[in-house]
């Protein structure tokens, strides 16, 4: 099959325009008369010559968010899923998002659901998309579920936004320190190594740890530069491996300044999050725990869900194993359980999360404000221990001159 660009008008009078995959121009022309187009122009596509690289090719939450959210407008509107793939194929600007679109809909045309046309896609669509997405067409509600996964990446969306921002400036004050300290070692430095070598005599400890860096820089950089990319490198393999994540997950748990604090309250409001979405969609609650466990971006609760569906096939409560969860505070135990007496679960974990939501920009605001005055300590220190390595040896100069 080729691939061609089409160029059309609707009988509004309205322009349209896009690509098709078709075995000849006239299959082309046919599939558009049947979408009531009047064809203008058809052409074949030159090959791109973009170079695409892998990791690239991924999808926003935002776009995402917000595919969801015209989707179910389209469809609550009385629009068929088919004709809204096509309106949603021709508007969407993410190149990688309207490729996924054109699968789906061509997935769709073959009889296929479309949860099942998404979960052939599991780069754009997570577990928890199609698992409410299947819960909307099994109740007849797709709009509706559909909604709700718009709300719940947005959520999340607008969670990872607010660490991210958090953290902007503890990174660029640590470049900027970084940034000095080559800088000082690799011009100032030597400058005054110039100027011992006349005075001779053997220079303060301090000082030989100055020039000793110094050294480092100016004839080592590729050294350092390839030992420090061979950290990160080792590091990032080593957090994603199946032996090194869990290890990495509860190691984030344990650090002080409040880091452990917030990557605790992250990971509890968007399990909360993300099991109030799932079961208020309508999915049955052990897929819905089993999501939540695989979403929760850390081992400690989806091990911590292992305990819970196994307590739920029992016929026991969620509450009772989250009490032996250390991740999640008392005071959820105590709320999922009177969600779980009174049948309102889905409510009660929207609140939950919503409160945790808040307690993560309370905490992010705390962790800046401390750590702008380590940040500036830091920064000093550094100056300073190179500016007194230097001028000790001046000084051991002066007081021979006395």
């Amino acid at each position: 099959m080729s691939t061609y660009v089409f160029k059309a008008i609707d009988l509004a009078g309205g322009k349209s325009r896009g690509e098709v995959e078709a075995e000849s121009k006239q299959a082309v022309s046919d599939q558009l008369k049947s979408r009531g187009l009047i064809v203008l122009d058809i052409s074949d596509k030159h090959g791109s010559k973009e170079i695409e690289l892998a990791f690239m090719k991924r999808v926003k939450p935002t776009e995402l968010a917000i595919f969801s959210r015209q989707l179910s407008t389209m469809i609550s509107s009385g629009m068929s899923i088919l004709r809204a793939l096509y309106v949603l194929e021709e508007q969407t600007e993410s190149k990688f998002l309207k490729e996924t679109i054109v699968a789906v809909r061509k997935d769709v045309e073959a009889g296929l659901s479309l949860s099942d046309s998404m979960a052939r896609h599991p780069k754009v669509f997570s577990p928890l998309f199609v698992a409410m997405t299947q819960a909307g067409e099994t109740g007849g509600v797709l709009e509706d579920a559909l909604m709700r996964v718009a709300d719940q990446l947005q959520k999340d969306a607008g969670l990872r936004r607010q660490i991210k921002s958090a953290m902007i400036y503890p990174t660029l004050v640590i470049i900027f320190a970084v940034g000095v300290m080559m800088a000082l070692v690799a011009f100032l430095v030597p400058v005054f190594v110039g100027v011992f070598k006349q005075f001779g005599g053997e220079l303060p400890k301090l000082t030989q740890v100055s020039v000793f860096m110094s050294h480092m820089v100016i004839g080592y950089w590729w050294l350092m530069f390839g030992s420090a990319a061979a950290i990160a490198f080792s590091f990032i393999k080593w957090k994603k491996s199946s032996w090194g994540r869990p290890q990495w997950d509860r190691f984030r748990l344990r650090v002080p300044m409040k880091i452990g604090t917030i990557v605790q309250q992250v990971a509890v409001a968007r399990w909360s999050r993300t099991l109030a979405s799932l079961t208020g969609a309508g999915v049955p609650l052990l897929q819905a725990l089993e999501i939540t466990g695989k979403t929760g971006g850390n081992v400690v609760v989806e091990e911590a869900m292992e305990g819970v569906i196994a307590s739920v096939k029992r016929g026991g409560t969620i509450a009772a194993p989250l009490a032996a969860a250390p991740i999640f505070p008392a005071m959820v135990n105590h709320m999922v359980g009177v969600g779980e007496e009174t049948g309102a679960l889905d409510s009660m974990l929207d609140r939950i999360a919503e409160f945790y939501e808040e307690q993560v920009e309370a905490s992010v605001k705390a962790l800046t404000s401390i750590l702008e005055p380590i940040m500036i300590i830091v920064i000093g220190s550094i100056v300073g221990f190179i500016v007194i390595s230097m001028y000790l040896p001046l000084f051991e100069v002066y007081k021979h001159i006395e």
